[in-house]
């Protein structure tokens, strides 16, 4: 007897491209994914809109000022390319940034649009503040759904949002496809609403 796959279940992962938890989490849906019937779409969101107005500490807000610059690129790419070189642009500027250390987001920018055979001239859009609308409007479809604060990243499945899960490693093999099969046991409990626990500090974004 041929035995049917179970259908894939959709998720939308909601990420802006500096923030390291958001990288994790993305990196672990892959992971998930080859293990699991999981289809991983990646939307952008804005840690800088999500934060805009909150009292921060100074250097949490130079951060997120910061933050503005490749998210601003990154809606310009979508507008003008799509989504798959969305995804192609997220993939290699967040590796450099997340797995090999550039912190220099400029320079960070540089190379990743000559790696994806975009031209340098989208770096523009990291000085223009008329990306900024955009970006509210898809941080607010990201968010709006928790009808409660958060943050990156931001998960859509099975008709339900979390923030998060915030992971502080990427769980490989067996232990990520064990993370989905919890994570879509809660996302199917009308009942269930938060869960919270202290965290590592040292991250683990390989």
């Amino acid at each position: 007897m041929e035995t049917i796959a179970p259908p894939a279940t959709s998720v939308r992962v909601f990420v802006d491209p500096t923030c390291p938890f958001a990288w994790i989490t993305y990196r672990w849906l892959l992971e998930a994914s080859s293990l699991r019937p999981v289809e991983v779409g990646v939307e952008l969101m804005s840690l800088s809109v999500v934060n805009d107005g909150r009292e921060l500490d100074p250097w949490y807000r130079d951060y997120n000022d910061r933050a503005w610059r490749p998210a601003r690129v990154a809606a310009a790419i979508l507008e003008s390319y799509g989504g798959a070189t969305w995804l192609r642009f997220y993939d290699t500027f967040g590796r450099r940034r997340h797995v090999e250390g550039l912190r220099n987001d400029d320079a960070n920018l540089v190379r990743t649009l000559d790696e994806i055979g975009l031209p340098g001239t989208i770096a523009a859009a990291a000085d223009d503040p008329s990306w900024d609308g955009d970006l509210r409007t898809r941080t607010a479809a990201a968010l709006e759904p928790l009808a409660t604060d958060g943050g990156t990243p931001v998960l859509h499945v099975a008709g339900t949002a979390f923030f998060g899960p915030v992971l502080t490693a990427v769980p490989r093999g067996e232990e990520a496809g064990r993370l989905w099969d919890a994570l879509a046991t809660l996302a199917g409990s009308d009942a269930f609403a938060e869960v919270k626990r202290g965290r590592d500090e040292e991250l683990r974004t390989a």
